[in-house]
């Protein structure tokens, strides 16, 4: 060993005890020139999905499992919880009867209504019924709970942002100190609720979205979650959207109908139900079956546009 490298070796050993590395020697790079493929696109199947929490319904008490939900982790490797990068989604049922008890809690969350009517959630005192198709927010240190009182298991899927709390650490959780709000009021619509109706009327009269792939969208809003963006798109039967790649984190939920995406050269089928994730700056396109169809897209492009980290590129536009 010559002087020089013997004493490099030296130095190294200098700071090799105090939690440093040399920058010059960095075994891993700590930047590099566009997003790295890391979380995997994905898909998980409602018709899959339903007959557990059928089962889940028979074996899990509401008493024993706050929530009575299947969350969907992306299969990247020492992934256990996230679907993409900074959220995650799940699958939730109660049944009749059942109360889901009121909690609050850091992240942000919304759900998306599939199956059943009867049910009510209660934010922050305004209760209101969950519909076939509606999107309901439960913006960030919301009370909220979930009752009941049709006839019918209700089904719906979930969204949150959790993984990004997780990663920025401002996680604060608070159980109801009464189980439930005591005294809703019931309302019809509020700023939290997105019905069906409302949602097909306002898709509609759009127009092609540029950054939807020129297929027509539309964003609900105002929304009261400071992280996440909520996409409606809409495509025609047997329509194909141009391909789109952008920096924002995306789990796109099926609405109505059939179709396929086609991502990193995988084609994925999806139907009523079904959850897709596609994670940061993955090109992908959508295209629908005979009868169209209608996808919910939840993205952390708030987040992005933020902090100025936004990029998007479509078929043959640069970054």
């Amino acid at each position: 060993m010559s002087a020089a490298a013997a004493d490099l070796e030296a130095l190294y050993a200098s700071f090799s005890n105090l939690n440093m590395e040399g920058g010059w020697h960095r075994k891993v790079p700590a930047l590099w020139p566009e997003p790295r493929a890391n979380f995997v696109p994905h898909i998980w199947h409602y018709a899959d999905v339903r007959p557990i929490l059928d089962r889940a319904g028979e074996l899990v008490d509401t008493e024993f499992a706050e929530r009575r939900n299947l969350t969907m982790f992306n299969p990247v490797e020492g992934n256990i919880y996230s679907t993409v990068r900074t959220l995650v989604a799940a699958y939730q049922m109660v049944k009749p009867g059942e109360v889901a008890r009121a909690h609050r809690h850091t992240p942000n969350a919304l759900r998306l209504i599939l199956e059943g009517r009867g049910t009510y959630t209660v934010v922050n005192g305004k209760q209101v019924e969950m519909r076939p198709g509606d999107v309901l927010l439960t913006p960030n240190w919301a009370w909220h709970s979930h009752e009941n009182l049709g006839s019918e298991n209700c089904y719906w899927m979930d969204f949150l942002d959790v993984p990004l709390v997780h990663l920025l650490e401002p996680m604060f959780y608070q159980p109801h100190p009464d189980g439930v709000e005591p005294a809703p009021e019931r309302v019809e619509s509020a700023p939290i609720a997105f019905r069906a109706e409302d949602i097909d009327r306002d898709l509609a009269a759009a127009a092609p979205d540029p950054a939807q792939g020129g297929l027509m969208a539309i964003t609900l809003g105002p929304v009261e979650l400071d992280s996440i963006a909520l996409d409606v798109i809409a495509l025609d039967p047997g329509q194909t959207g141009g391909e789109v790649r952008e920096t924002s984190n995306a789990i796109y939920a099926v609405m109505a109908g059939e179709g396929a995406v086609d991502i990193d050269g995988q084609r994925m089928a999806w139907a009523f139900g079904d959850t897709v994730a596609v994670p940061a700056w993955r090109a992908h396109s959508l295209s629908a079956g005979p009868k169209g169809a209608k996808l919910l897209k939840v993205s952390d492009r708030p987040l992005m546009k933020k902090l100025g980290w936004y990029r998007h590129a479509g078929a043959g536009e640069a970054a």
